[in-house]
């Protein structure tokens, strides 16, 4: 596909328009004018039929995204499924000669990010993972003071992830038949076979089952983690180990609702503390209802407490020290969204890319694996695969119902 000229627009097909699909990406997008939706696909007729009239009919429907895939005026896809679709149907495009913009989790099993980063690689395609939280002048911030040496050498960072949802109200409903116009199956693809429940579908309840997202570690953990890979440029990790469980939901939900894991690099590690029934803020943030969220980088000469909107810096004595300016070693953000339609015609490579996002996806991806063998595990990022241990190496790769694979050949 040649590349989009500056004075062209670019048109879009978006895969999965509830809830996200099309109150975030679609209503972001066309509110540029270069930006045109040519194409939207979801497997719910309701939401299907929802996306076409935002799109005054403009966008021409699919329930197959392998189909979408075939329309040549289409410049790049967004990938708004639930996350187990997320490698699959961003692969499809990427093979289709597509840019795409992937909700995150990007992936969920090392070899999944593997491929999609090679792949993108392969055929010199534009990618940008959405971790929006990326373009805030608040995480800029961070980065800078991070990097200005300020705290001192950083031998742990500790992330913080607590709420007291209570799954959010999902309860114990009773399987059903799947609303009218819902390809349940097609749902479902890649993942195992369950009876249609509203908790698993609704309003992107997906996110507290395993088959769909692992647990809070890929739904908000790519979010916040984004910061410490990003601001020290850490790689791969050389070791992981991770636990929990269901230890106090009484709802359908199946994922952890608690969950810690520590990562080791070289003369640091890294923590993460997650808890969905419990909020305790860890002196990051107020005491108060919601979401607790945290990034701690501890230095030999002073700590950084951060999260989305903070950016505050405490001396060995435990006192808030004085905030200044710090020299700036990032590109000011046009957006996360506009920075995706720059990246599509300039071919300057997004700033959240398949290549910059690979080594903090493995890292939560091989938490999950290290969780669900119970033990520690050692990783060679130049071999691609865990050190010595054959039943955990044989799940970085995911075993998806047929006929869906990943490719082989790449």
């Amino acid at each position: 596909m040649a590349s989009v000229s500056a004075n062209s627009k670019v048109v879009l097909g978006v895969v999965g328009v509830a809830g996200r699909g099309l109150d975030a990406h679609i209503k972001t997008f066309s509110e540029f004018p270069d930006v045109e939706i040519g194409a939207v696909c979801d497997v719910h007729q309701e939401h299907l039929d929802k996306a076409v009239t935002y799109t005054d009919g403009n966008a021409k429907p699919y329930h197959d995204f392998r189909k979408m895939m075939e329309q040549s005026d289409i410049d790049a896809v967004v990938v708004s499924t639930p996350p187990h679709w997320h490698p699959l149907v961003t692969i499809a495009a990427l093979e289709a000669g597509k840019d795409v913009y992937c909700e995150k989790p990007m992936c969920r099993y090392p070899m999944e990010g593997y491929i999609m980063a090679k792949l993108a690689k392969k055929h010199g395609r534009i990618t940008q993972v959405g971790t929006q939280i990326h373009e805030t002048k608040n995480y800029h911030k961070c980065v800078d003071v991070v990097r200005s040496g300020v705290l001192g050498q950083i031998t742990a960072v500790r992330n913080l992830c607590t709420m007291n949802d209570s799954d959010e109200g999902i309860g114990n409903p009773p399987d059903t038949a799947p609303p009218a116009g819902l390809d349940w199956d097609m749902w479902l693809g890649p993942a195992p076979v369950v009876p249609f429940n509203m908790a698993r579908f609704r309003d992107g309840m997906h996110r507290y089952f395993k088959d769909y997202v692992d647990s809070w570690l890929h739904e908000l953990g790519p979010h916040i983690l984004d910061l410490p890979f990003w601001a020290l440029d850490l790689p791969q990790p050389l070791a992981v180990s991770a636990s929990g469980g269901k230890f106090a939901s009484t709802t359908i939900a199946d994922v952890p609702d608690t969950m810690d894991a520590i990562w080791e690099f070289p003369k640091m590690t890294m923590t993460w503390t997650m808890s969905h029934v419990n909020n305790f803020n860890f002196g990051v943030q107020d005491p108060g209802p919601g979401r607790r969220l945290g990034i701690l980088f501890c230095g030999t000469e002073a700590t950084l407490l951060s999260n989305y909107g903070l950016c505050q810096v405490l001396g060995k004595d435990g006192k808030v020290v004085e905030d200044r300016e710090y020299p700036s070693t990032t590109e000011p953000s046009p957006g996360h969204w506009r920075e995706f339609i720059d990246s599509v015609k300039s071919r300057k490579e997004c700033s959240c890319s398949f290549e910059a996002h690979l080594p903090m996806h493995v890292s939560l991806n091989l938490a999950h694996t290290s969780m669900n063998v119970g033990r520690k595990l050692k990783w060679d990022s130049d071999k691609f695969e865990v050190v010595g241990d054959s039943e955990a190496n044989s799940l970085i790769t995911p075993q998806y119902r047929a006929p869906w694979k990943l490719p082989t050949n790449i």
